[in-house]
């Protein structure tokens, strides 16, 4: 099952780095949060990706086409550097497509300009390329497959510690609580589509925006309540607490390391 990740945004700038570099290439450990998400996938069978380029596309094709897989691999070496065998690989049955999407584009129109990579594929997956999560995703596909949505996405409640007010008409507050226990439930991307998800997209749209509300009208969207780890990259804040996390050898996304050996991923 191929999977398309939206790599397509600005830049962060970040500490380290001489401007700014695009959100999918900072790193977690030695690789790129991109990494993280497209080793998740992999975990589950799926290792067929189309990178929706834009900003500073230059710089995710040149990590991928002089990868280095000492990086995060053992190896044996010899020879005083000139024989080197690798222990284990990350990307050797990785398939990348690498698409310029434009810089301006919405994910909407990053997603149509993909369509002919997806080839004939009923059902694909895609992704933001700045948040991660230990979803179980087999359990994801299994219930939307199960369907007959055309879409389906991980939802969860923020895991920031803000509180939600209720304000009557006359200013007096109503109630208050903690957001995490509120009713409200965010998009954290992790997408899976049946190929008529293009019916609902007309130029300019945005993907969140006018496809979904389409989707909403003829009741086939599904929003998975997960209620496990995600987390987002959206400010210096949450990264630092991803770095902390894999520093600390505890980062529930990688579940290639976590999850037990006989689980079972899904086919690709």
């Amino acid at each position: 099952m191929k999977v398309v990740l939206f790599c397509g945004g600005q830049g962060m700038r970040v500490r380290d780095h001489e401007g700014a570099v695009p959100k999918p290439m900072v790193n977690i450990g030695n690789r790129p949060i991109l990494w993280h998400l497209m080793k998740y996938y992999a975990y589950f069978g799926h290792k067929e990706f189309i990178l929706c380029l834009g900003y500073k596309a230059d710089v995710i094709k040149d990590y991928f086409l002089n990868y280095k897989e000492w990086m995060s691999n053992d190896l044996v070496l010899r020879d005083g550097g000139r024989d080197i065998r690798l222990l284990s690989s990350d990307i050797d049955d990785w398939e990348i497509t690498f698409a310029d999407t434009g810089t301006q584009a919405t994910i909407g129109e990053r997603l149509l300009a993909v369509r002919s990579h997806l080839a004939d594929d009923e059902v694909f997956l895609a992704n933001y390329a700045d948040g991660l999560s230990d979803l179980w995703l087999p359990n994801q596909l299994d219930a939307f497959e199960a369907s007959d949505a055309i879409g389906s996405f991980m939802v969860v409640h923020s895991p920031q510690s803000f509180h939600v007010a209720r304000i009557d008409d006359d200013g007096m507050c109503a109630a208050i609580e903690p957001l995490a226990d509120s009713a409200i439930w965010f998009n954290a991307g992790y997408f899976a589509f049946r190929r008529a998800i293009f019916d609902y997209i007309h130029p300019g749209d945005e993907l969140v925006v006018e496809p979904f509300q389409r989707l909403i009208a003829e009741r086939r969207l599904i929003g998975h309540r997960y209620e496990g780890f995600w987390q987002a990259m959206d400010t210096f804040k949450d990264l630092h607490a991803l770095e902390a996390q894999h520093q600390q050898g505890d980062a529930p996304w990688q579940v290639w390391r976590q999850q037990p050996q006989s689980a079972t991923p899904a086919a690709s």
